[in-house]
């Protein structure tokens, strides 16, 4: 096991015994804002050049409690905290001047932060000849979520980031795009490119365009304003040293489109609508759905670092299928396992009370910031099929870890927790 993994691993008697003040009068900010000096394109959602756009990471509802307003997304995340930025190289498409844009959803708008000259762009540093279209670049700010779950904040980055590129696969798939995901980048020399302080780091990129394997780029020269991004911050030394020890990867490509067969106009109120579920009513799913779940979210992710992952489904409530715990279509131990489920979730209804309980494993650490973000895809996809169905998903971040490796009677590390059902 990766070591920063096993440093951050939950007990029963960790969480019970380990102090974790939170600061909540001086919460970090939301929303990265560039300076006014520099153009915005603001997105029209009805425009389907923007909405391309909006649909990734895009503000869809507010939601008040007293003293504090939270913006809900496209994107679900931990504690509504939300540390992914995306940023985006575009060339020779018709609407866009060519150059590098941040993408601001809360003044929803492209912010131009670089025009760029014919022969230069990112290409060089993410190991590609010239792309035409849509270069994404997925950054973390980690403090806000260190904010609060202190050094497991890491795992979040990569989960949330996850996520924010399954917002962009569902717009690709409303869109008819390809895209195709980068992990194997010079992250710290984008780093320094972009002028990121320490609080802020590269984690992937995706091409959403066509490579000309003719041209070469160099690379741009930019000399942008350091921004914060969080307001308050607080060096996490054990989160920064698990950012530097896996950036290095092995990389296993993956070409193959996924076959995301659904009605556009459904599944687009599905990314509209998609919310994180509270509790459920304890109404069992059918099985055709639960094996239409299974289908969306085992499709093809095509990348440079394709890294498997093994699914285990706590079968809870599934109209025609025996309770137990089931993995690639067989049943590795039968019985309920329901009360088991919550408790291994940190004791959380959600995962007793549910139609299905997921824990997804994964076994390679020496590409690990690949791997969980490649849960968080997964995840995505498991919150978009289930709000398509009609049915609801949550995530579940965190879990008792070593229990469930032992329940599951698996030597992975645990990446990542899911409920869903009625």
């Amino acid at each position: 096991m990766l070591a920063y993994h096993a440093q951050t691993v939950h007990s029963y008697r960790s969480v019970r015994t380990k102090s974790h003040s939170i600061d909540w009068d001086h919460p970090p900010k939301q929303f990265k804002i560039y300076p006014e000096t520099f153009a915005r394109i603001p997105l029209d959602k009805k425009n389907p050049d923007h909405r391309f756009f909006y649909l990734i990471g895009g503000i869809t509802a507010q939601k008040s409690y007293p003293g504090v307003t939270y913006a809900l997304r496209t994107n679900p995340s931990a504690g509504a905290l939300y540390p992914t930025e995306v940023y985006v190289q575009i060339r020779c498409i018709e609407g866009f001047q060519d150059g590098i844009y941040h993408l601001s959803p809360y003044e929803t708008s492209l912010v131009l932060l670089y025009p760029l000259s014919e022969d230069e762009g990112v290409e060089s540093l993410l190991h590609v000849k010239k792309i035409k279209g849509f270069v994404f670049l997925f950054s973390a700010l980690y403090y806000r979520s260190s904010w609060k779950y202190k050094d497991r904040a890491f795992r979040y980055c990569l989960h949330d980031t996850g996520h924010m590129i399954g917002t962009l696969e569902a717009s690709c798939r409303l869109s008819d795009k390809a895209y195709h995901l980068l992990y194997g980048i010079e992250k710290k020399a984008l780093n320094k490119l972009f002028e990121f302080g320490k609080e802020e780091f590269f984690l992937s990129a995706a091409i959403v365009g066509e490579e000309d394997k003719r041209f070469t780029c160099k690379e741009i020269s930019m000399h942008l304003p350091y921004v914060n991004g969080t307001g308050n911050f607080e060096v996490n030394e054990c989160v920064e040293k698990a950012y530097d020890e896996t950036c290095e990867l092995t990389l296993h490509a993956q070409t193959t489109q996924p076959l995301l067969e659904v009605d556009k106009e459904r599944f687009t109120q599905a990314v509209w609508k998609r919310r994180s579920i509270r509790d459920f009513i304890q109404k069992s799913i059918s099985k055709e759905d639960f094996l239409e779940v299974m289908d969306f979210i085992t499709q093809p992710i095509p990348s440079d670092c394709d890294v498997g992952i093994e699914l285990y489904a706590i079968i809870n409530r599934v109209e025609g299928m025996w309770q137990g715990v089931w993995k690639e279509g067989s049943y590795l131990q039968s019985g309920d396992f329901a009360r088991k489920a919550g408790y291994l979730c940190l004791e959380q209804a959600l995962g007793e009370e549910s139609g299905v309980t997921f824990f997804l494993v994964g076994h390679d650490e020496q590409n690990y910031q690949a791997m969980v973000q490649k849960a968080g895809i997964i995840g995505h996809r498991l919150y978009l099929i289930s709000t398509y169905l009609g049915f609801g998903c949550s995530g579940i971040g965190a879990y008792y870890d070593e229990e469930v490796m032992a329940f599951l009677q698996s030597d992975g590390m645990v990446l990542y927790a899911l409920a869903i059902g009625y």
